[in-house]
């Protein structure tokens, strides 16, 4: 397979897509409510300005109305862990289980395309379909790696026969009916409408047809490729792509905050949205990309490569390019510097990843509780992290 070396084809800086100016982005969920991707600012946000840290991590805690919220803040590499929530405390201390982080998932995905094009694995403008099938013609206008990343490939969020296979577990695991095999079939089945790189469109399908095309790639099962090029030498052991037990995973709840729900199970869509970790990892995790060139010697300098990589912007959208986008964050600006930052959601669990460079800043917020319409959790995070 020829390798094309540059880093995003196909996807311009000056890209403005066809979305009209203000669209908020959101992602589906399988009840047919949205939550925000990112692609939009929350409001509402209740953390007031000024105090001490310790005194803003209390406030956001006792802003977020869940069973059990961590704010876990990492300044200049000094850590402050703040935990509470409605609910009676579990046995193992709330910041030491590991918590759902649903599409924030998205940002290891990224990290990890990254690491390979830097190291020279692979580029991101190699077409999708051939690496899922080294005998198909790519064609005169392949969705490539880049796409998928970045939401331009034009696929829907979800394919088309989803929401039936997912009707019987629509309230427990509706990704669970939905397999590896079928995520790739029915890419690699799809007639393509829209030219790719045309439109930004927020797609689980396509980050999980990406997790797919990496594996084929590299003839690396999923769980290893991640395990051996991002978490391993991030030193991430407390973060998994499957559910453990009442001992290590916290117990997400429906939007009443007092419905349990069962640990999700995600079928083909393990990219997109697998991880579960520890408030501690994804504090690790942020700083390794405020320093990217920090220790890491498991990662060699591909890794710090990487997370220098994915802090560049390589796409703008909406009215007056207001929306930017790198390979794997959302970057909204501040009075001092960019912001990066992801929220997920689960069926039961909600978690707020960011950091801001200008100031030495990450911030990991997690809760069990899925809120629904005022999504209070997310709008605090944001409010905290963009009003340090």
């Amino acid at each position: 397979m020829t390798r094309r070396r540059e880093p995003w084809p196909g996807v311009p800086l000056g890209f403005t897509g066809e979305l009209p100016p203000g669209r908020p982005s959101t992602e589906p969920l399988p009840d047919g409510g949205t939550v925000s991707d990112g692609g939009t600012l929350p409001d509402g946000g209740t953390v007031p300005d000024g105090g001490t840290v310790p005194d803003l991590l209390d406030a956001a805690v006792a802003a977020v109305d869940a069973p059990d919220v961590v704010f876990a803040l990492s300044r200049d590499g000094r850590r402050t862990v703040r935990c509470g929530g409605t609910g009676t405390p579990p046995s193992v201390p709330r910041d030491l289980l590991r918590y759902e982080i649903g599409s924030a998932s998205k940002t290891f995905t990224g990290l990890l395309l990254a690491q390979l094009t830097q190291s020279g694995a692979l580029s991101a403008g190699e077409p999708a379909a051939t690496c899922l099938d080294p005998a198909r013609r790519a064609g005169r206008d392949p969705v490539t790696l880049a796409h998928l990343v970045t939401h331009t490939s034009g696929l829907p969020a979800l394919p088309a026969d989803f929401f039936p296979r997912a009707l019987p577990t629509w309230h427990t695991n509706p990704y669970a009916g939905y397999p590896d095999r079928r995520v790739v079939d029915a890419f690699l089945r799809r007639r393509q409408r829209r030219r790719p790189g045309t439109r930004w469109h927020y797609s689980n399908f396509g980050v999980a047809v990406l997790g797919h095309a990496l594996s084929a790639a590299t003839a690396t099962p999923w769980d290893d490729l991640l395990g051996d090029r991002v978490l391993r030498p991030l030193g991430l052991s407390g973060t998994t792509l499957s559910p453990g037990g009442p001992e290590t995973d916290a117990t997400g709840h429906r939007a009443d905050g007092t419905t349990p729900t069962p640990p999700l199970t995600v079928g083909g869509f393990q990219s997109a949205g697998a991880v579960r970790a520890t408030p501690p990892d994804l504090l690790t995790f942020l700083e390794a990309h405020l320093e990217p060139s920090g220790p890491h010697p498991a990662g060699g300098p591909h890794l710090a490569d990487a997370l220098r990589a994915v802090r560049r912007p390589v796409l703008r959208r909406g009215l007056g390019h207001r929306h930017v986008h790198t390979v794997a964050w959302f970057q909204h600006p501040t009075g001092h510097g960019p912001m990066y930052f992801h929220s997920g959601a689960t069926l039961g669990q909600q978690a707020f990843l960011g950091f801001r460079p200008d100031i030495g800043t990450a911030l990991a917020a997690v809760c069990t509780r899925r809120f629904r319409s005022r999504d209070t959790f997310v709008a605090t995070a944001y409010a905290l992290l963009a009003g340090m």
